[in-house]
């Protein structure tokens, strides 16, 4: 047998390593982000306990690998060959799309991408054999394929959508107006009671999902079977009187719940879904062997729809890589954050990432018409006492983005609904459950307001279509990784790992340095809150002049591609510097000592960076344009202008530069003198140029981006004028602190 196999196994163990390490930067999401969310306690003990679930999840596995050997095929008509190349081309597409969705910050499922990898691939081998044998045709795909588990993943997303978001919205509403946010009292009375049926829904998920295949056939599970509503009604009482006893020490029951939930989801999690990310290498392993047995690479892979447990050992090493994830990797924050951005109580927040659509305004107008039509069928003073209950209120005093009801909350819903689906052989997926009942149960909290609504309903749209993106990504992909491999032979093999490796790697590596950029540390104080503002402002302003440079020139040269290049730049300038004024209002809460002058300067310099930099943009934009569309270059006059131009421009922004770096001012005035000589040389400039026109010497497309660089040119030197200005008034003034917003 060639030793080329050899190397395929090699592979498939280092992209199992990969998988796992993807997988699980997806997955953390689902059993992280409640007590994330809520701060139920501090990351090492969420972490920790989590790892626990993991580690607990992967010694109780059952192991069992059915859907990667014959889940999605039949391995019996398939050689150790066409095996090969198949699970191969799997393992490649899984981990590229993992790894792209985990890069835009997107949860899907795992159990999603291996399956439809899986059968996008099986088809891929599917249609060699039958090309290859004129004694078939595509009807006979059929034999070779079992698409039914692909539909039930279909519907498994359209009811996770349905089911997991009403359960969210309705459970949320009705535990808000029994506790409200004030909740303390009535917690006090009902807390034990309330934790109690939650906690009893958790250790029913963690029995029927997470240990299911350890206690299957038990007699304690048949017993339970038999009499389930007794069991849980005596689950319930035993851990309410628990719960209540705790709380007469005064140590906080939600936390218990709260990060009860998250070991039992992180146990399920590794108890079932481990197979989605060593399933496939494992299959692989156990075709070489049987294929190294018998000395046969064409025989058929028919011992591979005997259900085969993994080695323990095996088992237990992938249990600890992903623990090793879980507390090393940046990425599932990443992901993380998505959901709590638009989960979260504040409608300041980041959701306007996502931008608004037609459907998503849609949706919020025709909701603001039912509820002005509910609210006139409730009597006023019913409504007024169910607003009450909603009045957000931050007694736990944590800046968490919701509070520990709200997290208990999702945890239950989550697992009451996963343990049911799994207990009726539903085909409901973990990570879609988990995040739809945390957007039905943020919407029942009147966390989307007005200000944020529809930027929440796009995002939301946005996550549910990538869904489906999963499915058919993962099969185009894999299709066509199959496709390449079985027919490419080794080159192709070659070819496929070594840009998967460079995509994992460019990936995880070279974006280091941007990463440790954007998470850079959070301002707390005053003055970090300026330092890291005025920083932000000295390295745009030498960007901004670096591009506007290098944009000249290249209009001079006719060149397209720095053109090209200098839009991406200016653009991403625009946009960091349009974040920044999206999130200003949680900047301002953060601002300490209740000082109107930090406030204030702080204002002024966002909006004037950002209006700096969407000069900048309108500059690059129509040059990219008029270059890209072969329109005529400007003239030497225009070109002799514009030089000019640059280097005044360059000359100002070195020196406000030099004074915002150094916090000296004295040289302010001698900066106003050289604003107004370039204002004077722009308005020559611009009066040389309509004589031009008049007289008929001058192009109309060369005229109008001519004119519009220098109109653009004097915004952006004017706003980095006041934005100096800004500075100085902030240092003279900052010591007069008075209350200007309410705490």
């Amino acid at each position: 047998m060639s030793e080329i196999y050899t190397v395929i196994v090699g592979i498939l163990g280092i992209l199992a390593v990969s998988g796992l390490f993807v997988g699980v930067t997806n997955d953390a999401v689902n059993f992280l982000n409640s007590a994330i969310g809520s701060k139920a306690a501090s990351m090492r003990v969420i972490l920790t306990v989590a790892s626990v679930g993991i580690l607990i999840g992967v010694v109780t596995s059952s192991g069992m690998m059915e859907v990667a050997r014959s889940g999605m095929f039949d391995p019996g008509l398939f050689t150790f060959h066409e095996v090969m190349m198949l699970y191969l081309g799997v393992m490649f597409a899984n981990i590229i799309l993992l790894d792209l969705y985990n890069s835009w910050g997107l949860p899907t499922s795992t159990t999603v991408s291996l399956i439809f990898c899986l059968l996008g691939s099986a088809i891929a081998v599917s249609i060699y054999k039958i090309a290859g044998d004129p004694a078939q045709s595509v009807s006979s795909l059929g034999q070779y394929i079992n698409t039914s588990r692909a539909m039930g993943i279909v519907s498994a997303i359209l009811l996770s959508v349905v089911i997991a978001f009403t359960c969210g919205t309705v459970v949320m509403y009705i535990s808000r107006v029994i506790f409200s946010f004030r909740y303390t009292v009535p917690f006090n009375r009902y807390g034990a009671l309330w934790c109690g049926a939650s906690l009893t829904a958790i250790i029913y998920f963690a029995v029927f999902k997470g240990l299911k295949s350890i206690l299957a056939g038990h007699a304690f599970t048949r017993f339970v079977d038999d009499n389930l509503f007794a069991a849980l009604a005596v689950c319930w009482a035993v851990c309410s009187l628990l719960l209540y006893i705790i709380q007469r020490f005064r140590i906080n029951i939600l936390r218990i719940t709260i990060l009860s939930g998250t070991f039992a989801l992180a146990l399920a999690f590794a108890g079932n879904d481990l197979v989605n990310f060593i399933g496939v290498p494992v299959a692989g392993f156990d075709a070489f062997s049987i294929a190294r047995h018998s000395g046969d690479a064409s025989m058929l892979m028919g011992a591979l729809n005997e259900n085969v447990p993994a080695n323990f050992l095996v088992l237990l090493a992938a249990g600890a890589i992903m623990i090793l994830t879980l507390w090393t990797s940046k990425k599932s924050m990443h992901v993380s954050a998505t959901e709590l951005s638009l989960s979260t109580q504040s409608d300041e927040g980041s959701e306007q990432q996502y931008g608004s659509s037609l459907f998503s305004r849609t949706i919020v107008r025709a909701a603001l018409n039912i509820n002005a039509g509910v609210e006139r069928m409730i009597p006023e003073r019913v409504r007024k006492a169910i607003s009450r209950r909603f009045e957000v209120e931050d007694i736990e005093h944590s800046g968490a983005p919701y509070d520990m009801i709200r997290a208990t909350v999702n945890l239950t819903t989550s697992a009451l609904l996963i343990a049911l689906a799994t207990s009726l052989k539903l085909p409901l997926s973990t990570t879609y459950v988990s995040f739809m009942v945390a957007m039905g149960s943020s919407l029942a909290d009147r966390a989307w307001g007005r200000e944020s609504a529809v930027y929440r309903i796009s995002g939301v749209m946005t996550v549910v279509a990538g869904w489906f993106v999963t499915a058919l990504g993962g099969f185009l992909i894999a299709f066509v990784v199959g496709l390449a491999l079985i027919y490419g032979g080794i080159p192709a093999f070659v070819i496929v790992t070594l840009l998967c490796g460079y995509m994992l790697i460019h990936s995880n590596f070279s974006k280091k340095g941007k990463a440790q950029t954007e998470s850079r540390h959070r301002a707390e104080s005053n003055e970090d809150i300026i330092a890291d503002l005025r920083d932000e402002v000295c390295s745009t302003m030498e960007s901004a002049t670096r591009i506007y440079d290098r944009t000249l020139i290249a209009v001079f040269k006719e060149n397209r591609k720095v053109l090209r290049d200098m839009v991406k730049e200016s653009n991403d300038l625009f946009y960091q510097s349009r974040e920044r004024k999206y999130s200003l209002m949680p900047t301002l809460r953060k601002l300490q000592g209740s000082d109107v002058n930090t406030a204030h300067y702080y204002v002024q310099v966002v909006d004037y960076l950002n209006e700096m930099t969407k000069a900048l943009m309108h500059i690059t934009r129509p040059a990219f344009e008029h270059i890209d569309n072969n329109h005529e270059g400007l003239s030497m006059e225009q070109t002799r202008d514009l030089m000019s131009i640059n280097d005044d421009v360059e000359t100002i922004y070195r020196r406000i530069n030099q004074m915002l770096r150094e916090g000296d001012f004295s040289e302010i005035e001698e900066v106003l003198t050289l604003r107004d000589q370039l204002f004077e040389s722009i308005a020559e400039a611009i009066k040389s140029e309509l004589t031009r026109i008049n007289e008929a010497r001058s192009n109309t497309k060369a005229s109008m981006l001519y004119l519009t660089i220098l109109t653009e040119t004097k915004n952006m030197v004017l706003q980095s004028r006041n934005l100096l200005k800004s500075q100085q008034y902030f240092l003279k003034h900052r010591n007069e602190p008075r209350v200007w917003i309410k705490q």
